[in-house]
């Protein structure tokens, strides 16, 4: 099976690749236009993989059930909660990680995260 082959599978798979994270959208798109390095082909095969099981999800910055779209929303545990991009990746992984204190905070006080109680 070549790479649109795959590419077409993951897209079939992911909600026309909704579901897959910037960053895979873009391994996605360099697959599919034939434009991978020998190490860009071994992730693309292993997100094709990780798509067949049904575990794809990749965390934002790491961050266990944060997770962001290709429009800047900030989800944790699939709510949106936040909208924000950042040139700096420092900057952005700094924002991340608070936001994520405030989510695991407001869970262990019982109280639901959303957009209006972050």
């Amino acid at each position: 099976m070549n790479n649109a082959e795959k590419g077409i599978q993951i897209l079939q798979l992911t909600n026309d690749g909704d579901k897959l994270s910037p960053n895979q959208l873009s391994l996605l798109e360099l697959a599919i236009n034939n434009h991978l390095s020998e190490l860009g082909q071994q992730a693309f095969n292993e997100l094709y993989q990780k798509v067949l099981a049904d575990d794809y999800q990749e965390y934002f910055h790491n961050i266990q059930h944060l997770t962001k779209d290709h429009e800047g929303y900030i989800y944790w545990k699939d709510k949106v909660i936040e909208h924000y991009s950042f040139q700096n990746y420092e900057e952005e992984k700094k924002a991340a990680e608070q936001i994520a204190a405030k989510c695991r905070y407001l869970e262990s006080i019982n109280v639901e995260v959303s957009w209006n109680t972050i």
